[in-house]
């Protein structure tokens, strides 16, 4: 090459560049997700059989997310005896003030007798809602819950039990439906196994309640005596995962219960209605299906790598970017299990360690589970002008 072409290649590539420079300077590249990131597959628990349970209806569901795992008759409706005490609780927790006090009347008073399960209020008690909660949720007092109803429905439990029913509607439980506040059996008093786990599911959120339900014993005062309370659930004494909730039983219903379990990171609810074997045991068994059946392990782990970006104007190089927080998925044999990666499209000229660039979905049998920021793994700097230049003039000469 001779003298005057060699200045005249080097006058293009200097063209070139800042051509490049003004036409790209403010606007990286779209960037696309790399594949060069192997993700370990998810492990799955072993193929499990459902138990098999003499109950005109059953469910186990997540207490966690609420999902449905197994079950019979599920959405068959079907009268709930004093499961009926956990909408009544909820509503409690949700409208009153705990520390207020409450007097017995005489109609909730009649309850105190043999024919109804009962803790012996008198009329003229005075005992604040916790106590009355206390009372209704771990000895299943009749008495109790309806002098909650009337305080709560301002001296009305028939102003209550409307109350009850619309709470129902807001929460989507379309197969319930309550006559009284105590579980009676009356025509029209019916819930579903699906929806008291369901109901189960939201009660779960305020403390109070899962304390309560949990406690085996406690001691109530009124202005002149103290009342023990001893729980009607024996799980709590004989089934160590145990975490409550509520027994019922009636003619009509039968013997029903609605027992939940949690252990190492895992927490279930199973609802028999009419069973026809020991109820507890019963319980026990489908719990235990929760556990061995399934599990709930890292979809997306924190601080793992799960795809890597381009840096910016630097050809050749690229970032990590890895999972800001974990999320678990709950999982069986059967499961399919997935992560979607995104990361931006236009990628920031600089980012720091820790930067988000991106995020992670995992989905379980097509279900989303969480969602995880992708941040940086290590930080970059802004591409100086010549590498910013050097990257437009590289490109146009670059062989496919």
């Amino acid at each position: 090459m001779n003298a005057i072409s060699h200045i005249k290649a080097c006058w293009i590539t200097y063209a070139l560049a800042l051509f490049g420079l003004f036409l790209f300077a403010s606007m990286p590249p779209v960037l696309a997700k790399s594949d060069g990131v192997k993700l370990e597959k998810v492990p799955l628990p072993e193929t499990v059989s459902e138990p098999q349970v003499a109950s005109r209806a059953w469910v186990l569901a997540d207490l966690e997310s609420g999902q449905t795992l197994a079950g019979k008759a599920s959405t068959k409706r079907l009268p709930m005896a004093s499961t009926t005490k956990i909408m009544v609780a909820m509503l409690a927790f949700e409208e009153a003030d705990p520390d207020a006090e409450v007097t017995v009347s005489a109609e909730a008073a009649s309850y105190a007798i043999p024919e109804y399960s009962n803790v012996g209020l008198y009329p003229g008690d005075t005992l604040s809602v916790r106590e009355l909660l206390q009372a209704s949720l771990i000895s299943s007092g009749d008495d109790a819950v309806y002098a909650l109803a009337e305080h709560l429905g301002d001296g009305s439990a028939e102003r209550f039990v409307g109350m009850m029913n619309e709470r129902a509607a807001e929460m989507g439980l379309d197969d319930t439906h309550f006559e009284n506040p105590s579980g009676l059996d009356e025509e029209n008093h019916y819930s579903t196994a699906q929806d008291l786990a369901k109901m189960t599911w939201l009660a779960f959120e305020y403390p109070e309640f899962r304390e309560m339900v949990a406690t085996p014993a406690a001691t109530i005062t009124t202005q002149d005596r103290e009342i023990p309370l001893a729980s009607t659930n024996e799980l709590l004494a004989g089934y160590a995962p145990a975490t409550g909730v509520k027994t019922g039983t009636t003619p009509a219903a039968g013997s029903s219960l609605v027992a939940s379990a949690g252990a190492e990171g895992e927490s279930y609810v199973a609802v028999l209605l009419d069973s026809q074997e020991d109820r507890f045991g019963a319980a026990a068994k489908v719990l235990e299906y929760g556990f061995v059946a399934h599990e709930r392990p890292n979809i997306v782990a924190r601080g793992d790598l799960y795809t890597k970006a381009d840096v910016p104007y630097r050809r050749d190089k690229e970032i990590g970017l890895v999972a800001k927080k974990d999320v678990l998925g709950l999982v069986d044999a059967d499961s399919k299990v997935q992560r979607e990666v995104e990361i931006m499209k236009e990628m920031p000229d600089s980012a720091k360690r820790g930067t988000r660039l991106g995020s992670v979905v995992a989905t379980v049998d097509g279900e989303q589970v969480g969602k995880s920021a992708l941040v940086a793994k290590r930080g970059y700097e802004k591409a100086s002008l010549p590498q910013r230049a050097w990257y437009t003039v590289s490109g146009v000469f670059r062989e496919d």
